[in-house]
């Protein structure tokens, strides 16, 4: 997509002249792959003010490089910021946030005369809005991650251990097309279900049980992201009201979620109704985040959150009630902001499934 990356640096670009600086330096690998399309553990990209770029990157990414980037200029060194910081005489923006201070104690060290000043998170803020082609991605990975929840379900018994149902969980997502999982995927059971970031054991699922499962596909990059829970035989311990309550809460932000809404009030729009069910202090976390090169990303959805949303941001809405040696409920999707209503793109049916 040579095209589509040109148009990012351009943006950039223009960022860059409005900060008066001649260059910006980009180290972050996640924005290098952003800007270029370059996937490396070692590379960084120059892009001056007037949009045009030099990539870096070492010999083991020479050929990758010259295939993905053709359009770029590529100079090849194992210290890629020094020997494209080089290449510059002014004012130098870097990205502080990703730069160590030994790092950039060499970096001034070689770069003489050269003034370096921070970007910020130039690059981050560029990627919250998504390119129709990112979202084309995402909305490939969540069909991969639904797709895996409907293979995995009729594996999903008493006697299955956390760990069993994870491991055949994720399996399904690669052999489905996902490049691995996003994440470290979450099974939650029973009691541990009380535990938002619970890691899938060996306890064995029981007659009566909530199981939660929080997972995503990765697919040529991009995260999908997706909560489902699901109920072994009859639901026990008041856990059925629970899941009525997050399932009403869960909709209710997606339908706050527009172009021009605030994160807070986003995040308001599901937790005030957990809250005067009398469940506040059981929602511990925010409602959600954005999601694409990297699995949080900008926006943060939460009462302490600023900002609004726009058009073409892909998030997650997640809200959940976590009751401790009982267990909980979280539902969460991914979903695009868009003009004309939300997009979602994780499809799997929100009714409890009772199995």
């Amino acid at each position: 997509m040579p095209g589509i990356h040109e148009a990012r640096r351009a943006r950039l670009g223009a960022l860059v002249a409005e900060r008066g600086a001649d260059a910006a330096l980009i180290t972050r690998l996640v924005n290098v792959r952003h800007l270029s399309g370059l996937a490396s553990s070692n590379a960084a990209l120059l892009v001056r003010a007037d949009g045009t770029a030099v990539l870096g990157t070492d010999g083991r990414y020479a050929g990758t490089a010259a295939r993905v980037c053709p359009e770029l200029e590529c100079v090849i060194d194992r210290d890629t910021a020094g020997a494209l910081g080089a290449r510059v005489a002014g004012r130098l923006a870097f990205e502080a946030h990703d730069l160590t201070v030994e790092s950039h104690r060499e970096l001034a060290g070689r770069l003489e005369g050269v003034e370096l000043v921070p970007l910020g998170h130039a690059v981050e803020e560029l990627r919250t809005v998504k390119d129709e082609e990112e979202i084309a991605l995402l909305r490939e990975a969540c069909a991969i991650t639904d797709r895996a929840f409907d293979a995995v379900l009729p594996f999903i018994r008493p006697g299955r251990t956390e760990r069993d149902i994870a491991i055949v969980l994720e399996r399904s997502m690669v052999d489905l097309g996902a490049e691995r999982p996003a994440f470290a995927s979450i099974v939650a059971s029973g009691p541990n279900g009380a535990i938002p970031h619970h890691v899938p054991g060996t306890r064995t699922v029981e007659s009566g049980d909530f199981v939660t499962m929080d997972f995503g596909a990765l697919y040529a990059g991009y995260h999908a992201d997706m909560t489902r829970t699901i109920a072994v035989g009859p639901a026990s311990g008041g856990l059925r009201e629970i899941y009525d309550l997050v399932a009403l809460a869960q909709r209710a932000g997606v339908e706050a979620a527009c172009p021009d809404a605030a994160t807070k009030d986003v995040d308001a729009a599901a937790r005030d109704i957990i809250i005067e069910a009398g469940y506040g202090e059981e929602f511990p976390h925010g409602l959600g985040h954005g999601v694409g090169l990297e699995i949080h990303e900008a926006p943060l959805l939460g009462y302490d959150k600023t900002g609004k949303l726009t058009d073409r941001v892909p998030i997650t809405v997640e809200p959940g009630v976590y009751l401790a040696g009982r267990g909980g409920v979280r539902i969460e999707d991914t979903l695009v902001v868009r003009t004309d209503g939300v997009e979602l793109l994780t499809k799997t049916t929100k009714e409890l499934l009772v199995i």
